[in-house]
């Protein structure tokens, strides 16, 4: 396993239980303020970018699930955080049970639209054209990366679509080795972990209501949360609705 690397992050502070907010592939921790501004009154929310991503750094070698989950437990212990709630989307919806799955230190997870995929959709994400379009991205300007994805999301607020196309473009090639199959055993990490859980679906996700009741069977610590009028990019799409499941299931489990 390649060693933890140093992981920029932003930081609301306070003396306040930790929250620590994982963003997916392409995306950085700044697209968390949104969010964090609605939870910065209850919360010390802490926003890392994951190695390759934003300002953290970006090793030759090292983007696998195993290398992003031990980069979590080392800033966790860096910043000496008591027993932190980690939530996180799509990428870092996986890195969050990983690390949950392996530490007692984490206190709760929330789980957004996490990769829980099939190994053949993993292949399938892989053999695509997704790291060739992230690549004509990198060869274009800012104002151009902005237009692109206001086109593509239209009822996205313009700040996450500024924040989004920053993200994008300081997003390193060597990070889409996260996708090389196979990922880790959703359905094992979900029975390990021995914390609450919040699966959150929604209506054009990649974890379907179907496959979120199956892992409720598996582990009667997690919960689930639907929330409607959005894609995979739930904390985007439909922030205020994301922030209310978090809200309720945070002061639920205490």
């Amino acid at each position: 396993m390649t060693r933890p690397v140093e992981l920029h992050y932003e930081r609301t502070g306070g003396a306040k239980p930790s929250l620590i907010l994982l963003h997916g592939l392409t995306a950085s921790g700044a697209c968390w303020r949104p969010l964090a501004r609605a939870l910065q009154d209850r919360y010390d929310v802490i926003m890392p970018d994951a190695r390759g991503h934003g300002n953290s750094d970006s090793p030759l070698h090292g983007y696998r699930y195993d290398e992003h989950a031990a980069d979590l437990l080392a800033l966790i212990e860096r910043l000496q955080l008591a027993t932190p709630v980690v939530l996180g989307h799509s990428m870092g919806g996986m890195t969050a049970a990983l690390a949950a799955s392996r530490s007692a230190d984490i206190r709760a997870v929330v789980l957004v639209d996490p990769t829980f995929i099939s190994e053949r959709w993993q292949r399938e994400v892989r053999d695509s054209d997704v790291v060739e379009q992230h690549r004509r991205l990198l060869d274009l300007g800012p104002d151009d990366v902005i237009s692109e994805l206001a086109v593509r999301h239209p009822h996205r607020s313009r700040e996450i679509i500024e924040l989004l196309a920053q993200a994008r473009l300081q997003t390193r090639l060597s990070a889409f080795d996260v996708l090389t199959p196979p990922n880790p055993d959703y359905r094992e990490l979900i029975r390990e972990i021995r914390v609450p859980m919040l699966l959150v679906t929604s209506d054009g996700g990649v974890v379907s209501q179907d496959r979120a009741r199956e892992l409720q069977q598996l582990n009667p610590s997690l919960r689930t949360a639907h929330v409607t009028g959005a894609g995979h990019g739930i904390p985007y799409d439909r922030p205020d609705r994301l922030e209310a499941a978090v809200a309720a299931f945070l002061a639920d489990s205490g």
